[in-house]
């Protein structure tokens, strides 16, 4: 066999055997004595005959845009855990972007986990926590005043009123110093 069989060159172009039957069949295709198909010769009469309207032609992939952030995300996701980051406008492969899903799957498993064993609490129970604390905190120092003052005058031999009235004015000062401080639970 001097060219190749109808299979071959099906596989050559990349088309069914029947569409190269059919070829063959509308002389189309140029082939040698012993009816093997001569590929060089065939494709470029098929180039010549074939209306380009009729080809088949796979629609390009549409691709769509990746949003900026996303990407941000996966660099930041990246850079967390000690990988390699793509350079700023050099765009981000799949590989790296698929660590950083994998990376991040992983993290919210972890936290996941944390909260089932009771090791996280939500973000506004810990704050109404925290404020609750504090508060009795400030009101047990508000009333220390009125319950040290007596014994603490009595210590030094100076008038109880005198006393409870210098130490509320020195708690409420500190107090206010604590005021000032806001926690930052981000």
């Amino acid at each position: 066999m001097q060219g190749m069989s109808e299979r071959q060159y099906a596989a050559h172009v990349g088309l069914s055997r029947g569409a190269i039957q059919k070829a063959k069949t509308a002389e189309r295709l140029v082939l040698y004595p012993d009816g093997s198909i001569n590929a060089a010769a065939s494709d470029a009469r098929r180039a010549e005959t074939t209306d380009p309207s009729k080809t088949c032609k796979p629609p390009a992939p549409k691709l769509k845009p990746v949003p900026e952030a996303a990407v941000a995300a996966v660099g930041d996701t990246l850079r967390e855990q000690g990988l390699a980051v793509p350079a700023v406008g050099s765009g981000t492969t799949f590989l790296q972007a698929k660590t950083a899903n994998e990376v991040l799957k992983a993290q919210e498993r972890r936290i996941r986990l944390q909260k089932l064993k009771g090791e996280l609490i939500e973000r506004a129970r810990a704050l109404s926590l925290v404020f609750r604390l504090a508060r009795e905190e400030r009101d047990a120092w508000v009333n220390w005043p009125a319950r040290a003052a007596a014994l603490m005058a009595a210590d030094l031999g100076v008038e109880p009123a005198a006393m409870q009235k210098v130490l509320e004015k020195h708690v409420r000062a500190h107090l206010d110093e604590l005021a000032e401080v806001r926690p930052d639970f981000r």
